[in-house]
């Protein structure tokens, strides 16, 4: 695949605007940013898994997270106010579509038994979330020094009005959607 932006705007928009039969260039859905969420709770127990999660998080991101602290204590949880919770990254212009593009062609085939993406994890608004349960499905992350897995959910904005919007833009963009076989995914 060429440049993702490029390829966006010479192919993608022209079939978007074809089958949804937009009258205006305005209406055509575009991805607005994307962002990566992960759960660092064992941050608590452990000062090294906080640098490990941060430093993976950059690698995959090509950019520095943002740490989350809980706002409140919350005693079921043995969760003190200000402990770390959790690392998020929010990834718009240039960094989203080469995010994207890793994403969709190299890290989503690496993973394990793949058979394609939920149709099911879209909004009302066309916004697709992801689960991933290893990020070493990314190849900026060496297997063989991998510690602890972390998971991570993918969020991606997009400015459809619709999930079939979402989900058009997304499959031309390359998102291997899983195909229904008798009613499941």
């Amino acid at each position: 695949m060429t440049n993702f932006k490029e390829h966006y705007n010479q192919e993608i928009r022209k079939e978007l605007k074809e089958f949804f039969k937009y009258e205006n260039d305005f209406q055509i859905p575009k991805i607005t940013q994307v962002s990566i969420n992960i759960g660092a709770g064992m941050a608590k127990d452990s000062e090294d898994f906080l640098k490990t999660a941060i430093s993976e998080l950059t690698k995959i991101s090509g950019q520095k997270p943002k740490i989350n602290k809980s706002r409140k204590s919350i005693a079921g949880f043995k969760l003190r106010e200000g402990q770390v919770v959790g690392l998020s990254v929010t990834l718009r212009g240039a960094r989203m579509h080469d995010f994207l593009e890793r994403f969709v062609s190299v890290s989503l085939p690496r993973i394990r038994d793949f058979r394609g993406v939920s149709a099911k994890s879209f909004d009302k608004q066309g916004n697709y979330s992801i689960g991933i349960r290893e990020h070493t499905i990314f190849p900026e992350i060496k297997f063989d020094s991998v510690k602890e897995t972390l998971g991570m959910q993918v969020n991606i904005t997009t400015t459809a009005k619709t999930p079939e919007e979402g989900r058009k833009l997304l499959e031309l963009v390359g998102f291997p959607f899983a195909k229904s076989m008798g009613g499941k995914e």
